[in-house]
C-alpha cells in the first residue's frame, strides 16, 4: 500500500513532514536521533494492511528542516498539532530511542490522547555506557555507512564495521542489518539538522530523568530493549517497565540499539502479537 504524505504547518510556522499508511487504528511512530519517519519501514511496512502508520519526521529531523534552535519541549507540541490536524483523538504511539522519549512525555502530559505505547531501546532516565569514540571509528563509520547502502552483502564489510561505530548499534552483522543501516540510516544522519543535535545535546545535559513520573501512565504500555544495547543500556530500560503500572517486558539477546534493524520481523511479531492481546 503506497504511503500519501503530507508537510504539516505547526502554530510556529514549522512544517512536519508526515507519511501516512494503511487503514485502521493509528500507530503514531516516533523515529531516534538521528532519523526519520522512515526508519520505521522495516517493521511497520507489512503492518499497514491492519493499521494507520502514521510516521512524521520530527522537528528538525528528515524533511521537516528547521532554521532556529528549538529544545525538546517543541515536539510535544508539533506531535499535538499533528495530530489535530489528522483528527485523532487517540493513537497508539510507537517510540524508538529519543522518539520514546517523547512518547512517554505525550503519555503523562496528555493521557486522553494515547490509548498505548510501545518503547524500543529507551527509557524515562535514559543512561548510555557508550565508550569514547577515537576519529578512526568515526572514520570507519563513514566508510561502513556508504559501503551499506551500496553493497550491503560484501563480505568485507564486517571487518569495517567492527572497527567503527557500528559494532556498538548492532550485534548481528548481516546482509539485513547493513541493508537498513545503508537504505535509511545515512540519509538520516545526513538530514539531521545542527539544531536537532544542539537540542538533544542539551537534554542530555540536564540529565532527563521521568521515572518518577511513570505512575501516572495508566494506559497499556510495552517495553522492549537489547541486552547489548550502549547508547540506552537495557538496565535503564528495565527500570522504566518496573514502574510502568500496566508494563509488559520484551529482552532480546545478541542485538544493540538498533535492532529494529537487525531483528525487523521478530519485533515486528511481538509488536502485534501485544496490539493483539489488549485489542488495539
Amino acid at each position: 500500500m503506497t504511503a500519501t504524505t503530507i508537510d504539516h504547518q505547526t502554530p510556529d510556522g514549522q512544517t512536519i513532514h508526515t507519511a501516512i499508511a494503511g487503514t485502521g487504528a493509528p500507530l503514531l511512530c516516533l523515529h531516534g536521533h538521528p532519523g526519520t519517519g522512515a526508519c520505521f519501514d522495516p517493521v511497520m511496512e507489512p503492518l499497514r494492511d491492519r493499521y494507520r502508520i502514521v510516521a512524521p519526521d520530527l522537528r528538525g529531523y528528515g524533511q521537516s528542516p528547521t532554521k532556529s534552535p528549538f529544545e525538546m519541549e517543541a515536539h510535544i507540541g508539533d506531535l499535538i498539532s499533528l495530530l489535530d490536524r489528522l483528527e485523532l483523538d487517540t493513537c497508539t504511539i510507537v517510540g524508538w530511542s529519543l522518539g520514546g522519549i517523547i512518547a512517554m512525555e505525550l503519555a503523562i502530559r496528555y493521557p486522553d490522547r494515547v490509548n498505548a505505547l510501545a518503547l524500543i531501546a529507551t527509557a524515562a532516565r535514559p543512561r548510555s555506557d557508550h565508550p569514547a569514540i577515537s576519529p578512526i571509528a568515526l572514520g570507519m563509520t563513514a566508510i561502513a555507512g556508504l559501503t551499506s547502502a551500496i553493497v550491503p552483502a560484501a563480505g568485507f564489510l564486517p571487518a569495517i564495521a567492527q572497527r567503527s561505530l557500528l559494532r556498538y548499534l548492532i550485534s548481528q552483522h548481516t546482509p539485513t542489518s547493513y541493508k537498513n543501516i545503508g537504505q535509511y540510516g545515512v540519509a538520516a544522519f545526513q538530514q539531521t539538522t545542527t539544531f536537532a543535535h544542539q537540542a538533544l545535546n542539551a537534554a542530555i545535559r540536564q540529565r532527563y530523568d521521568r521515572e518518577a513520573d511513570l505512575g501516572a501512565i495508566a494506559c497499556p504500555s510495552l517495553v522492549v530493549a537489547a541486552a547489548d544495547d550502549r547508547h540506552i543500556c537495557a538496565t535503564a530500560s528495565r527500570r522504566t517497565a518496573e514502574r510502568l503500572p500496566n508494563c509488559e517486558w520484551i529482552y532480546y539477546e545478541n542485538a544493540a540499539h538498533l535492532f529494529p534493524w537487525e531483528m525487523p520481523d521478530r519485533l515486528r511479531a511481538d509488536l502485534t502479537s501485544w496490539l493483539d492481546r489488549h485489542g488495539l
